[in-house]
């Protein structure tokens, strides 16, 4: 199993998705995540649902595995001594807590580096550590209105929509695992403690990248266009005779073979859309030509000869198409994991290998407090000092 941060330990005190999902990436490429959470409730994603699988929250089970749960209430300051001790022991510390909540408990980045001078502290927040907004809390949806994201989402003149994932939530995951891996390195050269930084305004302004060059620019504003997209055409979802087809004609060539397959070559040397700038023109004019062609015949027949021809197209899948759609289990997307307690449990692999060793999930989603007993163990705690622990309702488990 590709595992190459193994020995790597990382103390985890995130909760809903952005945090949670940073830490599963780490997890799942071999690093010893020790999940923090509050001993009554734990993490807030435990309770996110329906759906439930077998009583556990699908989300939960789907951003936690791979790591270990310590239900620890660190505003005691048994709890708190804990935490610190862990800290010391370990290489990353990740915290998506309210803006100055970590400072307040004893758990900010100066305390922490004062007690191990080698840690990299990641901080992952709303709307960054500056500006007139860096107080104001933030979920996924908030980030899409406020980046702009929702402004381009959606069919033109219908109301607002959010994208239908939680793009900011796992964008802001994977950049903070990019940077806490480019600062463990700059850690092992002897620059001391780091400091990670990285918030949901800042991924969701991040994803708009082309869109934001285009209206600075052009000084024209994006708007949602469905499918499609304003810098390329046809490059959007037409209904076939039973169900929709997304056709991506990214340059003249395939335009050309695209207009073949239809049966009406005279396109591609019509003035209107002999280019690709012609054809963003006069997109609407077009795309009701190949609407008008693509809907007299069902989309497997004009998949294949769309295919045969070399023109970018696929179904629009629903999620259990995808599921059982034979690529998917050929790249092992959906890794098993037997030992768990609910029989049947699949969960979605990280989309990356090296050397064609995926890196994989070790361990389900874990119950609250399931290792706090041989967390504390680690740390040198006695049964007597575990036991009472948790008679304080210190920790749980």
């Amino acid at each position: 199993m590709f595992s190459p941060l193994a020995g790597i330990r990382v103390l985890d005190f995130t909760t809903s998705i952005a945090g949670p999902y940073c830490t599963l990436i780490l997890a799942a490429l071999g690093a010893d995540v020790v999940k923090i959470e509050h001993p009554e409730r734990g993490d807030d994603t435990r309770s996110w649902g329906p759906p439930f699988w077998q009583g556990e929250s699908a989300t939960y089970l789907a951003v936690n595995a791979s790591k270990r749960s310590l239900a620890l209430d660190v505003k005691t300051p048994e709890g708190l001594q804990v935490a610190l001790r862990l800290a010391e022991r370990s290489d990353v510390f990740v915290q998506n807590m309210r803006p100055g909540l970590a400072e307040r408990l004893g758990l900010g980045f100066g305390a922490l580096a004062e007690g191990n001078p080698r840690i990299v502290y990641c901080s992952i927040g709303a709307f960054g550590k500056a500006g007139p907004l860096r107080e104001q809390p933030g979920y996924d949806p908030l980030m899409q209105a406020a980046g702009g994201i929702m402004s381009v989402t959606g069919e033109p003149g219908r109301p607002p929509v959010r994208a239908g994932i939680s793009v900011v939530d796992q964008g802001t995951g994977m950049w903070s695992v990019i940077a806490i891996l480019a600062a463990l390195r700059a850690r092992d050269q002897g620059t001391g403690a780091q400091l990670v930084d990285a918030s949901l305004y800042e991924t969701a302004v991040n994803w708009l990248p082309y869109q934001i060059a285009g209206y600075l620019g052009s000084g024209k504003i994006p708007q949602p266009m469905g499918s499609a997209i304003g810098i390329v055409s046809p490059y959007q979802a037409f209904q076939a005779r039973d169900r929709w087809v997304m056709l991506a004609a990214g340059n003249d060539r395939q335009f050309a073979a695209l207009c073949e397959v239809l049966g009406q070559p005279e396109l591609a040397g019509d003035p209107r859309f002999r280019t690709n700038p012609d054809r963003v023109e006069n997109r609407e004019t077009l795309a009701e030509l190949i609407a008008e062609r693509i809907a007299t015949a069902d989309a497997a027949g004009w998949l294949e000869r769309l295919a045969a021809a070399g023109v970018p197209a696929a179904p629009v899948q629903d999620l259990a198409e995808v599921v059982a759609h034979e690529q998917t289990e050929a790249l092992g997307l959906l890794q098993p994991l037997p030992d768990a307690a609910i029989s049947d449990l699949r969960l979605v692999t990280l989309p990356l290998a090296v050397n064609d060793d995926r890196a994989a999930h070790r361990s389900p989603a874990p119950a609250l407090g399931e290792h706090s007993a041989e967390i504390l163990a680690e740390l040198g705690c006695s049964e007597d000092e575990i036991r009472r622990l948790r008679e304080a309702n210190v920790v749980r488990g």
